[in-house]
């Protein structure tokens, strides 16, 4: 009896490793792409495809402007959640460095909320695939990243697929709405 208490219990030491390895990655996943920060990276960095696109010859110059937009205004986001969180909180002093690890943990999904379109660009920027392509595919990339995004945040809460659905396109339109200002700039 003892041999088959070990032989379940070594049966379930797979599934309880797989299981707090499932909630590891799920705290990871929603600590640093699904988060505001995360939203707001993809919208900022369509908008800046948008703008350096329609200025830009390249997809090459497009990824620059992109890369240095996106680390610039990660940087700053950094710097204001410092500022924002250094001081008291919940009646406990915050000082600087665990303020700087707060803001820089929070401020993740705006940087990895950029590497898909930002790599797609890349992509026609070493002539992978073709500069048109990679502008369009990088802003299409956007709308799935942001329907994901959309998608984790109801299914996170609960709702039922017809929510999550409607999640997602919500938030999907806002990438939708960029390609219509793409389309307007040119």
């Amino acid at each position: 009896m003892s041999g088959g208490t070990d032989a379940s219990r070594a049966a379930g030491a797979p599934q309880a490793d797989a299981s707090a390895g499932g909630r590891a990655m799920d705290r990871i996943v929603r600590a640093s792409f699904t988060t505001e920060e995360s939203v707001y990276g993809v919208i900022l960095v369509a908008g800046m495809i948008i703008v350096s696109a329609s200025h830009a010859s390249s997809s090459w110059q497009v990824f620059w402007t992109v890369l240095v937009t996106v680390i610039v205004f990660w940087a700053a986001h950094v710097y204001a959640g410092t500022v924002a969180h250094h001081g008291f909180a919940d009646g406990e002093v915050v000082g600087i460095g665990e303020a700087f690890r707060i803001a820089l943990h929070r401020s993740w999904g705006l940087l990895a909320s950029a590497m898909i379109p930002s790599l797609i660009l890349l992509a026609g920027a070493t002539r992978v695939i073709d500069d048109v392509a990679a502008v369009w595919t990088a802003l299409w990339s956007g709308v799935v990243v942001l329907a994901v995004l959309g998608w984790i945040a109801f299914a996170r809460r609960g709702a039922a697929w017809p929510f999550r659905a409607l999640g997602a396109l919500a938030t999907a339109g806002f990438g939708l709405v960029m390609i219509l200002l793409k389309v307007l700039v040119h």
